[in-house]
């Protein structure tokens, strides 16, 4: 078993198929299986064994994917970067990870490869063998390494396609997630060459660029966060033209507002199925499926192969309805954290990985995530599940992005906040007092944002996400 067999089942299948498009430049199935090969011959003579690890530090181009099968095909473990790390950043991920090479943007790989020779092996791994390091963005504490074996990526690749995407040959994939994340390496690049489909690359997300590519390239598949889908919609050059070949679009990676999902389906005539993993389920466990039922706000059922369930602190299921912490056991889940026995056990305990995420399990099946479980604002003993509130704040038509927060409060233990970017257009039409007004209507009182702050945008990581942690929340009023 090898992940990089994916490559070499398709082009031996469909050799003259694109497999990779940038701009003007078209990878064929074939052309990309010769390359890796090189890659891999390549990494080979760098020192590279069987179990040894490679960084990776590309954007969106074709010389990952090379790189990426390449590495594999000798028998490495892919250590994805970043390329926007900085100095300190790539030095400790090469240090924790062991890496003794690193593959990056500064060199001419085409020239580099042509140096060595195309070799047909492709090195036999377990599928309990990692194949992919993957760094969580480090929410607690400095990033940590999820081992994702040849089985765990191989299994969900295969998962995904039959239950999710149902890709096919003559499928064109959006290809603007970043690949040195999971998302976009399971669902975009594996589960596109494990199809034989074309995935379009977009090096930088621009909403701008995503329109033209949709018509461009008649992209049938749009795979984005839900930041990307907020853009497309808000671009003034969005036209009936992009809705024509898509028959398929998927969201993950943070919660997707309903009134996005809803605005979305309607302008692109397009179902838009909400789903959900991390890095340490390699990363897809849960999805609605296309032929429904269909539900907006919650992420569906776990993919053919994994279980999942809500429970307590004590690591007993609950009932439906009620909230707790997701659990997840399946062929999906890690291998565990790199170095980090402690941390391995902290958080897999008895087959069933501890995600953080807090969600309800609705009585005939779906989950919801409501929270994460250390965002969850606790304002004099109640629980406000920031989700919620998210949600009634994007249904405010100048709401473009919102994220909601405690913030410590000498005696209530946190106070709800809300900080709010606008649409353009409404930055002077809109005020701080409306939106609460707009919150405290629909919710609870104890729910309500006392505290809201509209600002430019908020920060994003590299695939899009809302950054909580770097958002900086408005003072409290002074007694």
């Amino acid at each position: 078993m090898n992940l990089a067999r994916l490559l070499s089942d398709t082009a031996a299948r469909h050799p003259d198929r694109p497999a990779l498009r940038l701009d003007d430049e078209v990878v064929s199935y074939a052309r990309l299986e010769r390359d890796a090969a090189r890659a891999a011959s390549c990494v080979r003579s760098l020192g590279v064994r069987p179990g040894d690890r490679v960084g990776l530090c590309l954007p969106n181009v074709p010389a990952f994917a090379v790189l990426y099968y390449g590495i594999l095909r000798a028998g490495g473990v892919v250590v994805p970067m970043n390329p926007l790390l900085k100095v300190r950043e790539t030095d400790y991920y090469l240090a924790d990870s062991g890496a003794e090479h690193l593959l990056g943007a500064d060199r001419d790989w085409p020239a580099v490869l042509n140096g060595h020779e195309a070799s047909d092996d492709v090195v036999d791994r377990s599928p309990d063998d990692t194949a992919v390091i993957i760094y969580t963005s480090g929410t607690t504490g400095r990033p940590k390494g999820a081992e994702l074996t040849h089985g765990n990526l191989l299994r969900n690749v295969t998962a995904t396609n039959t239950s999710l995407l149902r890709l096919s040959e003559h499928d064109v994939l959006f290809g603007g997630l970043p690949l040195f994340h999971s998302f976009g390496q399971t669902c975009a690049l594996n589960c596109a060459v494990a199809a034989g489909a074309c995935l379009t690359l977009l090096p930088r997300f621009d909403a701008g660029r995503a329109l033209e590519l949709l018509v461009r390239d008649r992209v049938t598949v749009f795979e984005g966060v839900p930041t990307m889908y907020a853009a497309l919609l808000a671009h003034p050059s969005r036209t009936t033209a992009h809705r024509e070949h898509l028959r398929l679009a998927a969201s993950g990676g943070a919660a997707m507002p309903v009134e996005i999902l809803n605005a979305f389906e309607e302008a692109f005539d397009c179902p838009l199925l909400e789903g959900y993993g991390l890095s340490e389920t390699s990363p897809v466990a849960a999805f609605n499926r296309p032929e429904g039922p269909r539900r907006a706000g919650t992420i569906g059922v776990p993919i053919d192969g994994v279980r999942m369930r809500i429970q307590d602190e004590t690591g007993r299921e609950v009932p439906d309805g009620q909230p707790g912490e997701v659990a997840i056991s399946g062929h999906n889940i890690m291998k565990g954290y790199w170095n980090r026995p402690d941390a391995t056990a902290e958080v897999i305990q008895d087959g069933w990985f501890r995600t953080g995420d807090l969600g309800v399990r609705d009585p005939d099946g779906p989950f919801r995530i409501v929270g994460r479980k250390k965002e969850m604002i606790i304002r004099g003993g109640f629980n406000v599940y920031p989700r919620e509130i998210e949600e009634v704040l994007y249904e405010h038509p100048a709401v473009a992005e919102a994220a909601v927060l405690g913030t410590p409060h000498p005696e209530l233990g946190e106070e709800v906040t809300a900080v709010v970017a606008l649409k353009p257009g409404h930055a002077a039409a809109v005020a701080a007092d409306e939106l609460r007004e707009f919150v405290k209507a629909r919710v609870a009182p104890y729910k309500y944002p006392r505290l809201v702050r509209i600002t430019d945008a908020l920060p994003k990581g590299p695939t899009g996400k809302i950054l909580k942690r770097e958002i900086t929340p408005p003072p409290l009023p002074i007694p």
